[in-house]
């Protein structure tokens, strides 16, 4: 499994703008199609965004197309996701996740096997 580090989370009032980035551990980070999800208070965790092995492919939600960006770094072994525009309802424990070694992206959740701790974004009105 990859072991995935997330960071760049914290409190910002409702119109702000949040970088969060995930970092893995190890070589073959390439491998790897990468999502970030999210989970709110008393609610199950849902997609966010995905991005292809090569960065060249990506999904989003509905409710972040046009204010999210997710974006890769092969070389850093990281994904990032930028946030514009941030609303209150993105107020979440947000997930960096990884595929399958070699693995088309997609957008469902039990395509992810690996996980990160979380990282927490508040939002405020």
């Amino acid at each position: 499994q990859v072991q995935l580090v997330e960071s760049g989370g914290g409190l910002v009032q409702a119109g702000a703008s949040l970088r969060l980035s995930c970092a893995s551990s190890g070589r073959t980070f390439s491998r790897y199609a990468m999502g970030w999800f999210r989970q709110a208070p008393g609610k199950e965790r849902e997609f966010a965004a995905s991005i292809s092995r090569s960065g060249d492919t990506t999904y989003y939600a509905d409710s972040v197309k046009g204010r999210f960006t997710i974006s890769r770094d092969n070389a850093k072994n990281s994904v990032y996701l930028q946030m514009n525009n941030l609303k209150p309802e993105d107020t979440a424990v947000y997930y960096c996740a990884a595929g399958r070694p070699f693995a088309v992206v997609t957008t469902t959740r039990s395509d992810f096997p690996s996980w990160g701790q979380g990282t927490q974004v508040i939002v405020s009105a």
